[in-house]
């Protein structure tokens, strides 16, 4: 008779060292994350600044593609671990939670990244701090803040925040600041940094042949990047090409 034993194999997983921290933006507490406990200091770190619903969190699997270079990633007012202010969704005061999450991790050169809505927030924040930023990374989104139609805020919530289960991420009260608080501007500012646009070409791309023209204004020496098989989720879509194109871009 033979006895069938089981062998127990031993497999080291991996866990990457990120620190969590609240940061205080007057008195709102604003969540971030940050892999300064992996990273190499020779490299300039990158800002993440996300999409409309996003959190930090959900950039945690691009920290660690990004190791050994230093990133940072904030959850806006609202999103994720962040405090949920009463009032204060307007373009300035996310703008104000980026500037915190720079000031109070000693930031002085860096590159700076937006996905989507975020990316208004970027530019907002490039608009005042040039001098900071080493260069710019916008992902399919245009150089405008865009103001919220009539019934925006409860289409968004009953139309995609509860049916893909995301309330938890963002909570309805500031889905309704933003829809309130939001004042349409364009971007028209010069900047002199390398600036990298992400785009789309699948039908719900948010960037237009239009919108790239208005970035050349901003920069005439626009780098763009276009992603055949992607829409406006190209991390997800084409993940490979997507990291690819950033790090090539991230040369120091």
């Amino acid at each position: 008779m033979y006895k069938n034993r089981s062998k127990i194999i031993e497999v080291e997983v991996y866990v990457m060292d990120i620190t969590s921290n609240i940061i205080m933006n007057g008195n709102i507490g604003i969540h971030m994350l940050d892999s300064i406990k992996e990273a190499n200091v020779g490299l300039v770190p990158l800002v993440i600044s996300p999409g409309l619903s996003e959190t930090a969190e959900e950039y945690m699997d691009f920290m660690e593609i990004l190791l050994p270079r230093r990133v940072i990633v904030l959850s806006y007012r609202g999103r994720g671990q962040s405090d949920t202010p009463d009032r204060g969704y307007a373009l300035e005061d996310h703008v104000s939670d980026l500037a915190a999450v720079v000031q109070q991790t000693h930031l002085e050169r860096f590159h700076l990244l937006g996905y989507s809505r975020g990316v208004s927030y970027a530019l907002g924040y490039a608009e005042q701090n040039r001098e900071r930023l080493r260069s710019l990374i916008l992902v399919d989104y245009p150089a405008v803040h865009k103001q919220m139609e009539k019934g925006w805020a409860e289409a968004y919530i009953n139309h995609y925040l509860i049916p893909h289960q995301r309330t938890s991420l963002m909570r309805q009260q500031a889905v309704r600041g933003i829809g309130r608080e939001s004042v349409a501007c364009e971007f028209a500012m010069g900047l002199q940094m390398p600036v990298l646009v992400m785009r789309g070409l699948e039908s719900d791309s948010f960037v237009s042949d239009k919108d790239l023209d208005q970035y050349r204004q901003i920069q005439p020496n626009l780098q763009i990047r276009h992603f055949p098989s992607s829409g406006h989720d190209i991390r997800h879509s084409e993940p490979n090409d997507y990291y690819e194109t950033i790090a090539a871009f991230l040369h120091d």
